[in-house]
This record gives C-alpha cells, structure tokens and sequence, in this order.
C-alpha cells in the first residue's frame, strides 16, 4: 500500500472508492474530490482523515485544487441522463483534472467494461469494439466513458503524465454492490431482471482485491497510456444470486428479458501479467458481505 504520499481521490463518498479512502488515509495526505453537497458526505470523510474537496466536475474551476499531488485516483463517475452534463464531468473533467495536476507520479483512470460492444458470452480482451453497452439501462453511461478513456489518453501524451486505464468489473464488498443489490431485491420478494442470453457473467471483485491492487496499477501507469481489464474470476447473477439463495435461504426470482444488461466477461491475461490476480473468491467475499450488512439472514 502506498505510504507517505500526497493523494487526490475522485468520487470518495461512493460504493467502491469510500473503502479505498479510508484505508489510503491511514499512512498518506489524502484529499477527497466530489460535489459533496452534502454535509454528511463532508463528515464522513473528515472522520476518516480525508480532506474534501468540493467540486463540481463538469463546471467549477479547479483553483482551489492543489497541483502537488503524488498520485490521482479518478473512480467519480457521473450517471444524470444528460448528456451534455455528463460528458462534462466524466470526460472533460477528467482531462481537467489530469492537466492540472500534470506534476504527478501517475494517473489511475477507473473506468468500465461496460465500454465494449455485447459480444455474448466471448471474453473481451482489451482491444475487442467498443459500443454503447448500458444504454438499456444508463443511456449516456458507456459513451461517457468511452469519451473519458479518450481525453485521458490525449492529456496523458500532451502533459507527458504516466497514466493506466483500468476497465472495473462488478466491484463489490461489505460497503455493498450489485450482489447486495440482488440480495435485496430477493429479501423483498422481487424479481431480479436477466439478460434472455443466459447465463448473465462478469467479473466480481472484492474491495479487498482492489484496495490492493491500485498501487499496482499506478506501477505499471505509463505514456502513452496503459489500457487494462480489472476484475476477478468470472461469475454468473445466476452463481451469486444461487448461493446467496444457499445461505440465506431467501428465493432468487429471475426475469429475463432482453431490457437488463447482458454478459460483460473480461479477458484477464492482461491484468494478470501486470498486476497480478485477485485473491478473495467470490463466494467468500460475498459471505463476508451479507455477515457485514445482515448478519441475522446468515443459516
């Protein structure tokens, strides 16, 4: 893990970045970038020993930003629908955000395997057609990442900063994710929505794994910059949602229908070779996550 370091994290008061701020901040000067608007956010990350920043991506100036930064973790994203906002944020605000601080070490750019076109059940290597792959269900989400991979590999070559392109997977843990998502909707009775082409696979990865790996993936940060698939070993919401069903006892109610997100499974090779490959099993991952957040629905 990284020590000593001055660090700028994007998106901090989300799902997946919240765990990594707060472990970052035990040994490093972390500052925590979003709109925070509000105050709870703002608490929240001072009771962890992060600094926020209050800033609007897609619109506010950045002066108020420090330039000295060691490292920059972009994990924000942005998902209004709109989108004139929402290439502002995610794409123009992240060749922002890298020009102005153009004196750091490297860039870590999360974005999504949500950027490639459906393929079916194919593993997609990093250099498989991009398409707009969540528009059923996030209509300016895949374009809006597809633009931001292509400002930050522009700014990573016009500002010489090494920079790594990571495609995130299903990240998920005890501060929640799309397996607690499906675990909710089974204790509430619910129907979980699934892709007619059958079975429904990714990559889940546990913050455990992550949190990990990011000093490893600013290693291999490079220019031009480093595109790479970032996940764990491949699992259906049929697997996951089963052995949830197996240790909670609660049903699993499926949908299909051609109006949920299909198959998005991930080439690893690539991963492996640069930083290694995730340790938790999804299976134990998701235990610890329910015994996290609903201990009492454990057999």
């Amino acid at each position: 893990m990284l020590r000593n370091e001055k660090i700028l994290l994007t998106g901090p008061t989300s799902q997946v970045a919240f765990p990594l701020a707060r472990e970052l901040a035990r040994d490093n000067q972390v500052f925590g970038l979003a709109r925070l608007s509000r105050a709870e956010d703002v608490d929240r990350l001072r009771s962890i020993g992060v600094t926020p920043l209050p800033v609007d991506l897609a619109k506010d100036p950045l002066d108020g930003v420090p330039t000295d930064f060691g490292y920059v973790l972009n994990f924000a994203v942005v998902k209004s629908g709109r989108f004139d906002y929402d290439l502002a944020a995610n794409a123009e605000g992240a060749g922002r955000l890298l020009a102005h601080c153009r004196r750091a070490k490297a860039f870590l750019h999360v974005s999504s395997g949500g950027v490639y076109q459906y393929a079916g059940h194919e593993p997609l290597r990093e250099d498989a057609p991009l398409g707009d792959n969540h528009r059923v269900m996030f209509p300016t989400y895949s374009i809006s990442k597809i633009a931001a991979e292509t400002v930050v590999r522009f700014a990573a070559k016009q500002w010489n900063v090494p920079a790594v392109i990571a495609r995130f997977s299903v990240p998920y843990g005890d501060n929640g994710g799309w397996p607690l998502f499906h675990l909710l909707m089974m204790r509430a009775g619910g129907e979980i929505p699934l892709h007619v082409e059958q079975p429904n696979v990714y990559n889940p990865i546990h913050e455990d794994d992550y949190i990990a790996q990011v000093p490893k993936l600013l290693a291999a940060a490079s220019v031009p910059a480093v595109t790479v698939n970032w996940g764990g070993a491949p699992a259906s919401i049929e697997e996951w949602c089963g052995y949830l069903g197996e240790i909670t006892g609660l049903e699993a109610k499926f949908r299909p229908t051609t109006e949920a997100l299909g198959s998005i499974e991930l080439d690893l090779r690539r991963m492996h070779e640069l930083i290694g490959p995730a340790n938790v099993s999804w299976r134990d991952g998701i235990r610890r996550m329910v015994a996290a957040r609903f201990p009492d629905l454990l057999r």
